[in-house]
């Protein structure tokens, strides 16, 4: 993002243009220098969220899907460094994909692509984690990142335009103090002082100041001269290769002028003398006479671009207009739902809507999925028909008066998918009410419709009993795993499993306790399914979003439902024939809540005619795996090798000795495994007594509480499993609540 080499010009041929600075005195002087009155607000820094991504997510742990609660830690940590030093910050993410820079988005998605082949390359080579040189970041950590920090309580914007214009913009009329990021775009706006994230450093509170003033000296131009560098330079709106040919005509005037100059830099240098050179900061782009006619026009288009609100031009353009949103939709929606639908969209409290609302566009990144796996169907085919569905509650789906009906088109990367143009995919009917009550409507029925409206985008109306049972978090769980269930054909019970018993233990551990977690290798295809589960998570919020939000966003969001090592854990045990009660750490009370969720899943597929087999089917990375060690990683005892995989047979015997049915042949069932029968799933309350005959909450109460300091103080004294296979197992304590940074 930015302008082309501008940034190392800065760095490497410039450095006078960078200047350490230290964010609290940085504070201060802006304190002083706009005091009013008695009372001064707090010195205010913009943060462009879509580039600290890279920075917050310092988890050692990537490749998984993502370590969400330790990310949650992350930004704690980031947000409370700044409070600390007195300075208030303000968030601010993309929230759309400017059809200008659609194709600069379309290179990158691609490039992005060849990145996660090398990645997949990698883990089968090698079965680990590779460095931090391929580092991809975990699917959907933009759109989470956006609620992780509006629970931290911080002001977060969605931006309806390029985010960089909004955060120039924003900044400048608030009179901010900088704004953090990495986009050198930002030393081209004529707004406030532009900050380094990527040299940020929270111990000193320091970083990198990118002066325009001594940029501006370097190069002998004016501040207003910028935007003409930048376009001539190549940026997201004016192609690199556009302005090839005057760049090459412009370095060779430059090298005949100053034949003894550096060739370090020069190219900038060349730039920069053929606008001072030419005077076109007077004539402007119409002044380049050596482009043609398209060419310039394009040129005024990304000068253009960088005029904030109220600032005037240099020349005559031809348009100088307030940029603002285009609504595609408007002749399908009401007012009221459009204006809704963009508050919520800015104030980054819904996702996906505004985006089918107003531009009918939806747009999907990069996702950790292997282009040679033709077993696992790519998530963006997975979820396409909740998004339908999804689609036929916020648009009509009949003609209008003029035979047309609205469509969405959607840019969603997957292996085998060039972008070329985007899937235009039309709206499924749905029968609802309509949408005006599911997003305004106060009563008891409009309540419980957004529930039966919400089930119905995944076609699970059958679990409308449960969400009285189940709190939000794990119905978002028990719909997810369901939905994949039915549409991944090669789906095995062990999958299934895995899935179920991470998002059990998950709920009762702090960030410090997942740190712990190890696994002996990675297998490629347990980081696809992690990866998709993620992104099956973005569409529970947008269903979430278009039903009028019946469950709180809070519940939705991974670090409430899925960490990646965890559930690679679980999927190496699982997939090696290790029995319920290890998978789930030998807790009774979670072993009875994964068997009631189990058999709710299980139970729906049998109804739909989708079986669920066992297929064990852990491979080994060859030379560089250790296989004994690989059986102690799992909890064996040395010298006692595991189940071997090929000859496993699912293990149904309960704790009691007794065997129930085998799962390839699974048929729902209503009894203990003591002989004891249970009510029907509908009216099933599971177990709640622990190993050492204490009592917790059943299934409706499963609410995470924080942790008080009585029960921190007998950590030490809590029973433990006397499983064979534990010693070398890992255990989550024994009590219902979290840590308490986590409520």
């Amino acid at each position: 993002m930015g302008v082309k080499g501008l940034q190392y010009f800065m760095e490497k041929c410039c450095p006078e243009t960078c200047v350490m600075v230290d964010f609290r005195e940085m504070a201060r002087q802006h304190v002083n220098s706009h005091q009013q009155g008695s009372s001064t607000p707090l010195p205010t820094l913009v943060v462009d969220g879509m580039a600290c991504l890279r920075h917050w997510y310092s988890c050692q742990a990537w490749v998984y899907g993502g370590q969400w609660k330790e990310y949650m830690h992350c930004l704690k940590e980031f947000v409370g460094a700044f409070m600390t030093a007195g300075i208030r910050l303000v968030f601010f993410f993309d929230g759309v994909v400017e059809e200008e820079k659609r194709a600069e988005w379309v290179n990158r998605r691609l490039k992005v692509n060849e990145e996660v082949a090398r990645v997949f390359h990698y883990l089968k080579y090698h079965g680990q984690q590779p460095g931090r040189e391929l580092f991809c970041l975990p699917s959907g950590l933009a759109t989470f990142s956006r609620f992780a920090l509006k629970s931290l309580g911080q002001e977060t914007w969605c931006s309806v335009l390029e985010a960089d214009y909004e955060i120039a913009s924003f900044a400048l009329r608030h009179n901010c103090m900088g704004i953090l990021g990495q986009d050198t775009d930002f030393i081209i706006y004529d707004s406030v002082p532009y900050l380094s994230v990527a040299q940020l450093r929270l111990d000193t509170m320091t970083t990198v100041l990118f002066s325009t003033d001594k940029l501006c000296h370097a190069l002998q131009l004016q501040k207003s001269e910028l935007p003409l560098l930048a376009c001539l330079l190549g940026n997201d709106v004016v192609p690199e290769q556009r302005m090839q040919r005057l760049r090459c005509d412009a370095l060779a005037a430059y090298r005949r002028k100053y034949p003894q100059s550096p060739p370090q830099g020069e190219k900038i240098y060349a730039v920069a003398d053929f606008i001072s050179s030419n005077k076109l900061s007077r004539e402007g782009a119409h002044g380049v006479s050596c482009l043609p006619l398209t060419d310039r026009e394009v040129l005024e288009k990304g000068v253009q671009y960088y005029l904030l609100p109220g600032q005037q031009p240099l020349w005559d353009i031809s348009d100088t207009s307030p940029r603002s949103p285009v609504c595609l939709m408007k002749s399908y929606l009401s007012p009221d739902i459009l204006q809704a639908a963009k508050e919520k969209h800015m104030r980054a409290e819904c996702f996906m809507v505004y985006n089918v609302l107003y531009d009918g566009v939806v747009e999907c990144s990069n996702t950790l999925e292997d282009r040679e796996d033709a077993e696992l169907t790519p998530q963006a085919i997975v979820y396409q028909s909740c998004r339908e569905r999804i689609y036929g509650i916020l648009l009509p789906t009949n003609p209008d008066s003029s035979g047309q009906a609205p469509t969405v088109r959607e840019w969603f990367v997957f292996p085998g998918n060039p972008l070329k143009d985007p899937k235009v995919v039309s709206p499924l009917p749905l029968n609802h009410s309509d949408l005006k009550r599911l997003w305004f409507g106060k009563d008891s029925e409009t309540k419980c419709l957004r529930i039966s409206t919400f089930l119905a985008i995944f076609e699970l109306d059958e679990f409308s009993v449960e969400h009285d049972r189940l709190d939000g978090s794990l119905m978002a769980v028990l719909c997810l795993v369901t939905y994949i269930a039915m549409q991944v054909g090669h789906l095995s019970l062990e999958d299934i499993d895995a899935y179920l018993s991470q998002a059990i233990c998950v709920r009762y551990k702090s960030y410090t306790e997942l740190l712990h977690t190890r696994v002996s290798h990675v297998e490629p295809r347990a980081v696809q399914l992690g990866s998709l589960f993620v992104r099956g998570l973005t569409h529970l919020v947008a269903a979430n979003s278009a039903c009028g939000c019946p469950f709180p966003m809070e519940q939705l969001m991974p670090w409430n439902t899925f960490d990646g090592l965890l559930f690679h854990s679980k999927y190496l045990l699982a997939h090696s024939g290790r029995p319920q009660e290890e998978l789930l750490e030998g807790n009774a009370s979670w072993v009875s809540l994964f068997r009631f969720l189990r058999e709710l899943v299980l139970g729906i597929c049998s109804r739909r005619g989708q079986t669920i087999q066992s297929r064990p089917r852990i491979t080994h990375p060859g030379k560089h795996v250790d296989h004994s060690e690989q059986w102690r990683e799992r909890g064996a005892p040395s010298g006692q090798p595991g189940p071997s995989p090929h000859r496993y047979r699912p293990q149904t015997r309960s704790p009691s000795g007794q065997h129930g049915p085998s799962p390839q042949h699974y048929r729902p069932q209503t009894r203990s495994p003591s002989g004891q029968h249970f009510p029907s799933p509908q009216h099933y309350r599971p177990q709640t007594r622990s190993p050492s005959g204490q009592h917790f909450p059943s299934p409706q109460h499963y609410r995470p509480q924080s942790r008080g300091p009585r029960a921190q103080a007998h950590e030490h004294n809590r029973p433990r499993s006397t499983h064979p296979n534990r010693r070398r197992y890992h255990l989550a304590p024994r009590w219902q609540n979290p840590h308490p940074d986590f409520p």
